[in-house]
């Protein structure tokens, strides 16, 4: 692709696809999202984004008392075909976020987007909220233009009123928003409290909107068991947690009761 700091493998006659980018980000709500989707959709590899453009290693590995050459994060393209006659798909995954550069990035993925005929973006993201972690996650919706943003209404999704969206999962379609390219971000809800935490709750979520709006016939069964196992070691961690609390701040009656005896054994004064 002449001009982008990009490698071509695959070059399908696809049908006005549209672009789905994911980075890592809170929750890991895009990655668990975009990384599913291909498996079980089958995505083929389309094309690769050169990462010494965007990326600066800072250090190397050792293996065998041999010192590797360094390694950059992936950031590949995939494609898949419709076979309902829809809109094709073309993904986009990156392994890690920018440390600097991600406007010129953002424009050199929809300059490849935009060359595989991609005729809208979307992206997806964690919208952190006093959600607790015993509730099912919601999903916010926000678009690059007031005409998207109506059509949105009609999956019921939570109106992102006011919400920044970090990263390049927000970014891009800011950028897109420039270029006067349609655009949509879903927002999975994740608990604040938990956003260190992978959340492939509010990832399936997610993906059942984005399943609807792009009418994508994806199995969701085995992300459902993943996310139920999950739910299942967060309550177990927050008993835990409320474990440790307790004992932190309270001790049993008996232990008390032997230390107030042992202060008033030793406490004298003057009449």
């Amino acid at each position: 692709m002449q001009g982008l700091p990009v490698r071509i493998h695959a070059r399908p006659k696809l049908n006005t696809p549209n672009l789905l980018a994911a980075w890592p980000g809170v929750g890991n709500v895009s990655t668990i999202a975009a990384t599913y989707l291909a498996r079980k959709l089958q995505f083929k590899t389309l094309a690769s984004l050169e990462s010494v453009d965007f990326f600066e290693p800072i250090g190397v590995t050792v293996k065998n008392n041999v010192i590797e050459a360094p390694q950059f994060p992936q950031n590949n393209f995939y494609y898949w075909k419709n076979r309902r006659g829809k809109s094709d798909l073309i993904l986009f995954v990156a392994e890690a976020q920018p440390p600097a550069g991600s406007y010129d990035l953002a424009h050199c993925i929809l300059d490849s987007a935009l060359h595989f005929g991609a005729k809208r973006v979307y992206t997806c993201a964690a919208a952190m909220t006093r959600i607790h972690h015993t509730e099912p996650p919601r999903v916010w919706g926000a678009a690059t233009t007031p005409a998207v943003a109506e059509r949105l209404n009609s999956y019921n999704l939570m109106p992102a009123t006011s919400v920044q969206i970090a990263g390049m999962n927000g970014l891009l379609l800011g950028v897109a928003k420039e270029r006067g390219i349609e655009g949509v971000c879903l927002l999975g809800e994740v608990p604040q409290y938990a956003a260190r935490i992978q959340n492939p709750m509010a990832a399936l979520a997610v993906l059942r909107v984005l399943a609807k709006m792009l009418d994508i016939p994806v199995d969701l069964s085995e992300l459902q068991e993943t996310a139920a196992e999950a739910s299942e070691r967060m309550k177990q961690m927050a008993s835990e947690a409320m474990g440790e609390y307790i004992d932190l701040f309270t001790e049993p009656i008996w232990q008390r009761g032997e230390e107030e005896e042992e202060e008033d054994e030793g406490e004298g004064g003057l009449n």
